[in-house]
């Protein structure tokens, strides 16, 4: 299948947001790319870095609660996400653009696997994870079966703490 393909048919099964819902979520639902409300979405959501610049929209299931759930998820160019990890297991796919993602415990530029459009990566609960991206931005899908959660190996790197 080619990645054109693969990327229409992931955008068909969609992504989270900040309590954005999308209209009968838990029904049938076809979307289109230009469907998605982006303007709607409040920022990053449970289940995202919480870094400044990320968009997410809930296309399917509640992430803060049990049970299979879907996010779509649009981050800006020139963003760094330091190592973090989720209590649920995720698999994402890559829409568009190149995101640039890695495993370890810190955040290691030679250690980032590029990964265009049509890519696809896994994040095993409880897996240490970073990404970047560079001049453009990437959307891409995420799955899980929450609940989702947010742990920076870093306290301090986590863009939602409180002093």
């Amino acid at each position: 299948m080619s990645a054109r393909k693969t990327a229409i048919i992931a955008v068909l099964a969609l992504a989270l947001s900040a309590g954005l819902r999308i209209a009968a979520q838990d029904g049938e639902q076809r979307l289109a790319p230009e469907d998605v409300n982006w303007a709607a979405a409040a920022g990053a959501g449970v289940g995202t870095s919480g870094v400044t610049g990320v968009q997410t929209v809930v296309v399917k299931g509640d992430p803060t609660k049990p049970g299979l759930y879907t996010l779509l998820v649009r981050v800006g160019p020139k963003l760094r996400f330091q190592a973090h990890s989720h209590q649920d297991d995720r698999v994402a796919a890559v829409l568009s653009g190149t995101w640039y993602f890695g495993y370890g415990e810190k955040f290691d530029e030679a250690g980032l696997k590029e990964l265009p459009a049509g890519s696809s990566y896994t994040e095993p609960p409880g897996s240490n994870h970073f990404a970047m991206t560079k001049d453009e931005s990437v959307v891409i899908q995420i799955t899980g079966v929450g609940p989702s959660s947010t742990t920076y190996v870093n306290p301090n790197d986590d863009p939602n703490r409180r002093p």
